[in-house]
């Protein structure tokens, strides 16, 4: 019953921010993707349904490329890929949904959700520098989080489909937290992963909670996003283009892939893009809010 109730939710969510986002994109004058985000949506898509993530790839390549200012990160991030992320949704939860506790599942995605909408607004208000050296440590932690999966050192989890009183409030209060966090675009999924898996539950049923949180809070905060100054729809677009085809093409087509070298490349690359941001928080100079990156 649940999976149903937020297949249709997603499906209604879907639509709702596919109209908003066109209407502004057009309002905008800024309806034409470029082909570099398309390639961009489509290429970490594919490997965020693999388990590599689609943040901080997305990132780093936004930092080497300068495709728009450091204060757009986070906005480009949470609308881009939002869509893409329903499709993954829609996947995992036809795919392992009804195996999830109703419960666990419906609230983990509320309490990101709520987590969500009460980040959106801190985003669109902070000063640069501060968006800068969020996202520049969010990215040294999601360097480590792919260095610890590659080593083997992650928690393996268990078998459990659900989780006693105590750990459900763990789970559920964390969420509230990483909700708040993918606002300023630090990614949800394996800090999820790692939290769901220590607390005991079955690694492979955390994929529908993660996808399906991200699903719902995304769209949430694009709402809030979309209206901001601090877009780009022509790199939000072409990320969502690119991405929708790709999230099925990894979930049904690919069988093998050689993700720990994949992830070793994410490493460095990743590394690097938060040094650049940091390095750009720890200087000062005039507000980089909207202009050429």
């Amino acid at each position: 019953m649940i999976v149903t109730i937020l297949l249709a939710g997603l499906c209604i969510l879907g639509v709702a921010f596919t109209t908003v986002l066109v209407k502004t994109a057009a309002r905008r004058r800024e309806l034409r993707p470029t082909a570099e985000s398309i390639g961009l949506g489509a290429v970490t898509n594919f490997f965020d349904t693999l388990g590599i993530g689609s943040f901080a790839p997305t990132t780093a390549w936004i930092k080497f490329r300068a495709l728009v200012p450091d204060a757009f990160i986070p906005a480009t991030l949470n609308t881009g890929h939002a869509l893409p992320t329903i499709v993954q949704s829609a996947i995992f939860l036809v795919l392992l949904g009804v195996h999830v506790d109703p419960w666990l599942l419906g609230s983990c995605i509320a309490a990101s959700v709520a987590g969500a909408l009460l980040g959106a607004p801190l985003v669109i208000r902070a000063p640069v520098p501060i968006v800068r050296l969020v996202v520049g440590i969010a990215l040294l932690v999601a360097a480590l989080l792919f260095a610890l999966r590659n080593l083997e050192l992650m928690p393996e989890g268990g078998l459990a489909q659900s989780l006693g009183t105590p750990e459900f409030a763990i789970a559920v209060s964390v969420h509230f937290l990483l909700g708040a966090l993918m606002a300023f675009g630090i990614g949800l999924y394996a800090p999820s992963l790692i939290l769901l898996s220590l607390l005991g539950l079955d690694p492979r049923l955390a994929f529908p909670i993660m996808a399906s949180a991200c699903a719902y809070l995304m769209p949430m905060t694009g709402f809030r996003f979309a209206r901001a100054e601090r877009i780009d729809f022509r790199i939000v677009i072409g990320i969502a283009l690119g991405g929708i085809p790709a999230v099925p093409a990894a979930a049904f087509v690919v069988k093998e892939m050689p993700m720990v070298a994949l992830r070793w490349c994410v490493v460095a690359v990743v590394l690097f893009a938060s040094f650049l941001l940091l390095r750009s928080a720890s200087k000062s100079g005039p507000p980089d809010t909207g202009g050429s990156p």
